[in-house]
């Protein structure tokens, strides 16, 4: 209510033009983020009065309302087909994920009023920003991050099915996912912006930044990002006045032995759009710092990312359509990756010193750091990752139609598939699950399976009309291996996509199966010879019958073939396939 008066207020005292103020602005500390309402309210507004930007709403979230995208084009076309012939940029800035963390969200409303009032809208970059995201959690607003310095409110982490939506990605439980990788796969930006606020150690830095790691991403995308893209707008951002460093990940929360570069992957959303060769970023703004700061930091990185861009629009579709050739042809990928903690980079670091006190709590040992001692020191940058495990890509995979999730999530994608038009058996690469661990406790509303070990076999599949052909020879062959091959960090497997195949269906009497058994060991002694060697050298087999019989029965015929076979094929050798 107070908003809303003094929103009213302005429009009496100083006319149409001040009217178009933010929540944010009009608040009298600047220490206020705008409620969804309000956001949406100030949108329709400024879309009235500027045919220049138009909104558009996606798919349904979980809490019923549609998740809406500003689109701010200079030529006021809105047809992301047409904008691609046009040769032209798309950039995608992405707010509220995390609520809670709402900078975004307030610099947004201001950047795109600006652009308009400036007629500063850039000629080869159409800009999208997605307003407000987690929709659910800002609804449920409140004072959830002790740790933060403001606002006053803001809202709650989780959306309505308390889903991280920065977890969320490659797994997509939410329909807040499944609108947002609409959007994605529609206009298919060439980068992508995250605004966050940090957590985590105190320091002198407004705005810390990550991007991409250099490592993990595609290697034409990397040498423009590392050398060219990144290095201007921390240039751009000093001259700002306001200067960031890397995201600080440390140790104990203490940068001075060392910072680690974050590792994204396809969980989070740069993860998932680097799949896709999108050059991505994250804003983090310090958590501890005045939320108006914040607010404006994360304004003048918006502003120096679509200067750059427009600057090397014509040299950054030539290096995505580079990106996208190579990785058509690429053969190996990594599936899971690990810090190198031999090799690192050093960067000078604004910190502040590190002390420790006797807690008024506990009464031991707490952390904190002296504001009054601030320094300035060199330390190590830990910005290097090592591929632990990699695949190389079939010629293509085959999904069964049974598998309907993953179906749609690739036709959400934009990933070309084929179904087969007859049923047809064919030769093929099956994996069966030799090994894996799962978590003792839900992450994010599953089970992750880790440590994934296989044990490959060639065989004859019968597979069905319907049946989905996946060839590897698409710019999307990142998001399609990472997926489907189970060792992936973040494999569809990995995230229990697959849990069915790991149970088995039927069994066997023991009184009737014995002598079963007995007869397959005498007229198999293939089976014979097995069981004698298991017995032989493992004590349990040896002193069991019930281990014994199961032996015989599981290298027997009678056990079913599909028990712990991942279902997903892998065609080595080209073969002629009938396709719809």
């Amino acid at each position: 209510m107070k908003t809303i008066l003094l929103c009213l207020f302005a429009c009496l005292l100083f006319g149409p033009a001040k009217a178009q103020l933010t929540p944010f602005e009009l608040s009298r500390d600047k220490n206020y983020t705008a409620t969804y309402p309000e956001v949406i309210d100030y949108y329709n507004k400024l879309a009235r009065n500027n045919p220049q930007l138009k909104l558009i709403n996606y798919g349904i979230t979980d809490i019923g309302k549609p998740l809406t995208l500003v689109v701010l084009s200079r030529d006021k076309v809105f047809d992301p087909a047409l904008i691609k012939r046009q040769n032209k940029r798309v950039l995608l800035i992405n707010n509220g994920i995390h609520p809670g963390e709402p900078e975004g969200i307030d610099a947004s409303m201001m950047f795109a009023r600006d652009l308009l009032k400036k007629n500063a809208l850039p000629k080869n970059v159409v800009i999208c920003i997605v307003a407000l995201y987690n929709i659910d959690g800002s609804l449920n607003r409140g004072l959830s991050r002790i740790n933060q310095n403001g606002p006053d409110a803001y809202g709650f982490r989780g959306n309505s099915r308390n889903l991280d939506l920065n977890r969320d990605f490659i797994k997509a439980d939410s329909r807040n996912t499944l609108a947002l990788e609409q959007i994605i796969n529609t206009w298919k930006p060439e980068i992508f912006l995250d605004n966050h606020t940090s957590d985590g150690a105190d320091y002198q830095y407004v705005m810390t930044l990550i991007e991409t790691q250099k490592d993990k991403q595609n290697p034409i995308l990397a040498e423009y990002t590392s050398k060219t893209l990144s290095p201007e707008l921390y240039k751009r951002m000093k001259q700002s006045g306001f200067e960031m460093i890397p995201y600080v990940e440390s140790e104990e929360n203490i940068p001075d032995s060392g910072i680690v570069s974050f590792l994204e992957t396809p969980r989070f959303a740069t993860g998932y759009t680097s799949q896709h060769n999108i050059i991505s970023y994250i804003t983090e703004t310090h958590m501890l710092k005045a939320f108006n700061k914040r607010v404006y930091a994360t304004y003048n990185f918006m502003q120096a990312l679509v200067d750059v861009n427009e600057r090397d629009a014509k040299l950054i579709g030539e290096v995505r359509a580079r990106a996208d050739e190579q990785v058509k042809q690429q053969k190996i990928f990594a599936l899971n990756w690990d810090v190198d903690n031999k090799h690192y980079d050093t960067l000078v670091f604004k910190g502040y010193t590190a002390r420790y006190k006797p807690s008024e709590v506990s009464g031991l040992t707490r952390l904190y750091y002296d504001r009054g001692e601030p320094y300035t020191k060199t330390i190590k940058y830990f910005d290097n990752y090592v591929a632990t495990a990699t695949a190389d890509k079939p010629i293509a995979y085959i999904i069964p139609q049974a598998w309907g999730k993953i179906i749609d999530l690739y036709k959400l994608n934009k990933v070309v598939m084929h179904p087969l038009a007859h049923d047809t058996t064919l030769e093929l690469q099956m994996y069966y699950l030799a090994d894996y661990k799962t978590a003792t406790h839900p992450y994010e509303g599953h089970y992750l399976h880790t440590n994934v070990k296989l044990t490959p076999a060639i065989m004859k599949i019968k597979c069905y009309a319907g049946d989905y052909v996946v060839f590897t020879n698409q710019p999307l062959n990142r998001f399609i291996v990472e997926t489907l091959e189970p060792q992936g960090v973040d494999s569809y497997f990995a995230w229990n996509f697959f849990d069915s195949v790991l149970g088995s269906k039927e069994g066997y009497s023991p009184y009737v199966f014995e002598d079963v058994a007995a007869g397959l060991l005498k007229t198999h002694p293939d089976i014979r010879k097995k069981l004698d060697d298991e017995k032989a050298k493992d004590p349990a087999i040896a002193n069991s019958a019930s281990a014994q019989l199961n032996f015989v029965y599981r290298n027997s015929t009678y056990f079913e073939k599909t028990y712990l076979r991942y279902p997903v094929g892998r065609l080595l050798v080209t073969a002629k396939l009938d396709l719809k």
